[in-house]
């Protein structure tokens, strides 16, 4: 009896340990603990660092669930005039396909209808604040009159334009509310290839939509797929996520509920998901919206180079042996960031602040990251030897002072239409009259009350709005001298050029 009563308590044991073991073994969480606790003779050491990691987690509820009252849903009108793309192009351009956000055609309106506000586009935000500031692409608000704002708790709300960077392709707006759910932002720069990410939006108008698909590249340039029409700063998140027209300005989130990025563009040509799509990083979208809340403006720093990323057949012309791969400076601007620090042609920058620059989006990641004035270190290579240069940082201007945001009153003047018999004395059919002369550009240009102007570089002008969109294209523009070259003439009949400065 003892004998069979030890052989049942041996056997009970055994099997109370077998199945704890089981279980611990299926339960992904006690998956570190099981390893810590079993794992520990000699013969087990090798299996120790192997089995160690944790079970990658697979639930995307908790990100889902964290993250889907955070993204709203966009909605722009404007009147059929104004039915253009920012770059002149309408919606109608096939390049527009890459960019989500769009399900309205240009249509023809009837004549009575052509000033009534009409459906100019859908795309999604991301509420960054409490307070309702969101953050979209600019190509979903640009050139919108009205836009109209829903959460997912299907409240709506009007929203006003906070400021736009067309170089990323953002822009910050804000609506009159509280008590709003926030998406933390997360850090894209930790961001691994192959990691989980959620695509949140409201694609062909569906809101509230998740999609799951892994990180598939960083650092990404897609010039080369847009047929090389040039897309500003280009450093996408590139993902697997499906997402569709409606999409554009939504959120791509980590598994852990973190925004690491916005969704901004996808590869198709068809205008809808054919397998990858494209994130601006949080790296970049965080620096811009702050500048915009803060300058009204973005405050962006340049090293004052040209470049090109090196190939294997200049490494070779160039006996270049210690890199395969970096930035090849072209020339060096006069009054630059780079031209102090000591750079010159033929240097090959390798990293910025310690993070390695392989290619040309990787770079504009980085600066896009700094300001005017701040100090970065730059390592390159010269003579086949690594070196390391301080940098303190400019804007397009060679100075490190502030860009404020700019405005059309800066001109200093009003613009009205010119008298019909001003027209006919001058002999002239169109032109806009400047009256109301203050202190600002055009009084220091040596412009004076009455003048009419016929042209402002190149353009014809014929009404206040043409000298706005004029003002406009060329403060957006990446040109380092902004300047209005404008022709006119006076009553008298006297014809007259002008050069007005812009820039600070």
């Amino acid at each position: 009896m003892k004998n069979i009563l030890k052989t049942t308590l041996l056997s009970s044991s055994i099997a109370i340990a077998c199945s704890l073991a089981v279980n611990a073994w299926a339960s992904p969480q006690s998956d570190t603990q099981l390893t810590e606790t079993s794992l520990q003779g000699e013969n087990d050491r090798n299996f120790y660092n192997v089995s160690q990691r944790a079970t990658p987690p697979t639930d995307f509820t908790h990100a889902a669930e964290s993250t889907i009252n955070g993204v709203v849903s966009i909605k722009s009108f404007a009147t059929p005039r104004s039915y253009q793309y920012g770059n002149g192009n309408s919606f109608s351009d096939p390049f527009f396909d890459f960019f989500f956000g769009n399900p309205y055609r240009r249509r023809q309106q009837p004549q009575q209808q052509e000033r009534e506000e009409q459906p100019l586009g859908l795309g999604s935000g991301v509420i960054i604040s409490d307070d309702g500031y969101i953050v979209t692409n600019n190509h979903v608000i640009d050139g919108a009159e009205k836009l109209e704002i829903t959460l997912n708790d299907n409240r709506t709300f009007n929203a006003t334009v906070v400021g736009t960077d067309a170089t990323t392709d953002l822009a910050l707006i804000k609506i009159d509310a509280d008590n709003l759910p926030v998406i933390p932002i997360g850090d894209s720069d930790a961001l691994k290839v192959g990691e989980w990410v959620l695509a949140v939006g409201n694609p062909f108008g569906f809101t509230s939509t998740v999609t799951t698909g892994i990180v598939s590249a960083k650092a990404r340039n897609i010039s080369s797929i847009t047929h090389g029409r040039a897309m500003g700063i280009e450093s996408f998140i590139q993902t697997d996520a499906a997402v569709n027209p409606g999409n554009s300005g939504g959120a791509l989130v980590n598994i852990n509920g973190e925004l690491v990025g916005i969704n901004t563009a996808i590869y198709s040509q068809t205008g809808n998901y054919a397998g990858y799509s494209f994130a601006i990083p949080t790296s970049i979208v965080t620096k811009i919206i702050t500048d915009i809340k803060q300058y009204g403006t973005v405050q962006r720093a340049v090293l004052g180079i040209s470049f090109s990323e090196l190939t294997p057949k200049q490494a070779k012309e160039k006996d270049i042996t210690i890199v395969n791969d970096g930035l090849l400076v072209a020339g060096v601007s006069d009054r630059s960031a780079a031209k102090e620090a000591g750079l010159e042609e033929g240097d090959v920058i390798i990293a910025i602040n310690g993070t390695e620059t392989h290619n040309t989006a990787q770079l504009q990641e980085q600066m896009a990251k700094y300001r005017p004035g701040d100090k970065i270190t730059v390592t390159y290579v010269r003579d086949n030897k690594k070196h390391t240069a301080n940098v303190t940082l400019r804007n397009n201007q060679g100075n490190t002072k502030i860009t404020k945001a700019n405005d059309i009153m800066e001109l200093g003047c009003a613009f009205s239409k010119v008298p019909d018999e001003t027209l006919k004395q001058l002999e002239i059919s169109y032109g806009v009259q400047v009256s109301g002369l203050t202190d600002g550009k055009f009084k220091n240009a040596g412009i004076k009350d009455g003048f009419i102007i016929l042209e402002i570089n190149n353009t014809r002008v014929t009404s206040r709005d043409d000298v706005e969109k004029i003002y406009n294209a060329i403060m957006k523009s990446q040109e380092h001298d902004k300047v209005m070259f404008i022709i006119g003439i006076y009553p008298t009949g006297k014809k007259v050029y002008y050069a007005v400065p812009l820039s600070e």
